[in-house]
């Protein structure tokens, strides 16, 4: 048990999770954690590699990632925008990389030291084409830790980047944390082939009708062809047929697709006698949770929908809350932005709470508007 900051106990969480490189570039509100993986990574043995740039950054980490490391990068709103052409490269060569973002205010530079959820769509949408990410806030210190071993696990489990939207607030606050003795670890699923029948995307080898194929990383002995461009099950680059093209892309889509169940995380308050129902995440959800309790305490029935996974979205909890509530209330940290599918899928009245520049919502705010 010891009292931590948010941005450090995510690198002991990827510490826990196996982490072995990060490679980064400092940038506020995220700094500190590349400053506790330089300083404890080289003790067990890990690589810490600062970078001239965040493109370089996670350049450097998705190498790693293929030569066997499990790899972490750590940035902020601006160095975001900067990975997002690797971002989709990590997804179309089927990287496992977990990628931090402690969001702070913009856009551009904006206020650096002033937490904000701006980029919680920019991390679906941010890179081009057709793909899937997995993505999760956490909105404590001990969430962090345990949601970055998490995101390892869901990295190395489907062979994707895996985004910690963590924000300038829950990354620099501190709080009381425990930490396990013990944790659960997935690695990716190691080839146990003949190295002549190996194609490095073709999925199935071992777990007959899995979406995610088996990882041989540089320098193991099998050949191995990784490119951005469209390739078929050998690596091989072929851009100019329909139908590869679309047997890839689908597959990488529908891993993803396919696990929503194993993947999506929520917690849920008051929900069974609600007529109305607030959803928030990361640092806003704690407030909203103060509001719910208070607004029933004066005899208003709202519930509590807290998303911990962002994406893949919830569509079935929310189209669910929709068919039972008349209105969905949702605070957020910028001036609308998960809102938007919030509302496409529950189909009912749907309201944003927004509050831009840097403070978080108090309970009252978000009472106010609870009726």
């Amino acid at each position: 048990v010891q009292f931590e900051q948010g941005d450090i106990t995510c690198a002991y969480g990827a510490l826990l999770a196996g982490c072995t490189f990060f490679g980064g570039y400092p940038i506020t509100p995220a700094t500190e954690t590349a400053e506790i993986m330089s300083e404890l990574l080289p003790r067990i043995g890990g690589v810490y590699i600062q970078m001239e740039d965040e493109i370089a950054s996670i350049s450097s980490m998705i190498g790693a990632s293929w030569a066997g490391a499990k790899v972490m990068t750590a940035t902020s709103g601006p160095g975001f925008s900067l990975m997002m052409e690797n971002i989709g490269y990590a997804c179309m060569t089927e990287t496992p990389c977990v990628i931090v973002n402690v969001q702070r205010s913009g856009p551009s530079t904006g206020q650096p030291t002033m937490a904000a959820q701006g980029d919680m769509l920019q991390a679906r949408w941010g890179t081009h084409g057709d793909h899937e990410i997995i993505a999760y806030s956490p909105n404590s210190v001990q969430e962090t830790l345990d949601l970055t071993i998490h995101c390892f696990n869901m990295a190395e489990k489907y062979r994707v980047p895996v985004m910690l939207m963590l924000d300038a607030d829950v990354g620099h606050m501190r709080e009381r944390i425990v930490i396990p003795d013990e944790v659960e670890i997935i690695n990716r699923t190691s080839v146990t082939i003949e190295k002549m029948e190996y194609h490095p995307f073709r999925t199935g080898f071992t777990h007959k009708g899995s979406l995610v194929p088996e990882f041989a990383p540089f320098g193991s002995g099998y050949r191995t062809y990784v490119t951005g461009l469209t390739h078929d099950e050998q690596g091989s680059p072929v851009t100019d047929d329909a139908e590869v093209h679309s047997r890839m892309v689908r597959r990488i889509v529908e891993k993803i697709t396919r696990a929503v169940d194993d993947i999506t995380m929520y917690e849920t308050r008051y929900t069974n006698d609600c007529d109305s129902v607030v959803i928030s995440y990361g640092i806003t959800s704690r407030s909203a949770l103060t509001a719910v309790e208070m607004a029933r305490e004066k005899g208003i029935k709202v519930g509590y929908f807290r998303m911990i996974s962002s994406w893949p979205f919830p569509e079935k909890e929310i189209t669910e809350l929709g068919e039972t509530v008349k209105k969905i209330y949702v605070p957020e940290m910028n001036l609308g932005q998960m809102v938007h599918p919030i509302r496409e899928y529950s189909c009912v009245q749907t309201i944003p709470i927004s509050k831009i520049g840097g403070e978080v919502h108090t309970p009252i705010e978000i009472l106010n508007h609870l009726k």
